[in-house]
C-alpha cells in the first residue's frame, strides 16, 4: 500500500478523525476533518480562537485515529469491513496556505464559514514527520501496513519466533489468523496479517516467541 493510497483512505473514505493533544497535562480529544493531502502529507485546519489551536501551537505534536466501515449491510458486519488508520507525529502551522484549496475540495465548509471575512479565523496545519499504521479487517486474513510521513523513522511492533523454537506447533493452534508459517524451524510470524493478540507468546513453553 503506497503512501498516496493511505492518504486517499484517510482524507476521502475516513475524513473525520479523532485527534489527541494534551491540556494541562491531561489528554484531550476532538473530532477533526482531514481536509486534503498531497504526495507527502495531509492537512487540517482550525480556528485561532479555539483551545485546540493553542494546544497545537504549543505542543506541535498530535496523535490521531480514524476509521470507516466500508460496504456493510448491518452493524454486526460493520466491524468486519472496518479500515482504520492511526498516526502520530510533528505538525506545522502553514497559516492560510492551501486554505482556498481546502474550501474548493470541501464545499460544506462554506456553510460554516460563508464569507471571506469569516475565514480569517482559520489557519491550516500539516503533519511534517510521523509514523502510523493501517489496520484493515475487510481482508481475509486481516492486513496491517506501517507507514511514515517525512523523515520519521519507521516504528515496528509485533511478535517474532527465535531459535528456541522446536516446532511443537502449539502457537499455530492458537493463532486466529493462521499467520504463523511453520514449514521450517524456527517458525516465522507474518506480522502483516497478525492481530497482535499474544496467544503465541502465552502458550510457548520454550521462550521462542518474542515481542518487539
Amino acid at each position: 500500500m503506497t503512501l498516496t493510497e493511505i492518504l486517499d483512505l484517510l482524507t476521502k473514505e475516513i475524513h473525520s478523525v479523532v485527534i489527541a493533544t494534551t491540556h494541562e497535562g491531561k489528554p484531550v480529544t476532538r473530532v477533526i476533518d482531514v481536509m486534503m493531502h498531497d504526495e507527502q502529507t495531509f492537512y487540517f485546519l482550525t480556528a485561532k480562537g479555539k483551545a485546540f489551536y493553542e494546544e497545537l501551537m504549543d505542543q506541535k505534536y498530535i496523535a490521531l485515529t480514524g476509521m470507516c466501515s466500508g460496504e456493510a449491510y448491518n452493524k454486526k458486519e460493520a466491524s468486519l469491513h472496518m479500515k482504520a488508520i492511526s498516526v502520530r507525529g510533528e505538525i506545522e502551522n502553514v497559516k492560510t496556505e492551501h486554505l482556498d484549496d481546502i474550501f474548493e475540495r470541501n464545499p460544506y465548509m462554506a456553510d460554516i464559514y460563508p464569507t471571506k471575512e469569516s475565514r480569517q479565523a482559520l489557519e491550516v496545519f500539516k503533519m511534517t514527520k510521523g509514523s502510523g499504521e493501517v489496520f484493515d479487517l475487510s481482508t481475509k486474513p486481516i492486513t496491517r501496513f506501517a507507514f511514515t510521513i517525512g523523515s520519521e523513522k519507521q516504528e515496528t511492533s509485533g511478535y517474532a519466533i527465535n531459535d528456541h523454537c522446536v516446532g511443537c506447533e502449539e502457537c499455530v493452534k492458537v493463532c486466529p489468523t493462521n499467520c504463523i508459517q511453520h514449514e521450517t524451524i524456527p517458525f516465522v510470524i507474518d506480522n502483516m496479517h497478525c492481530l497482535h493478540c499474544g496467544n503465541c507468546l502465552a502458550v510457548c513453553h520454550f521462550q521462542a516467541v518474542e515481542k518487539f
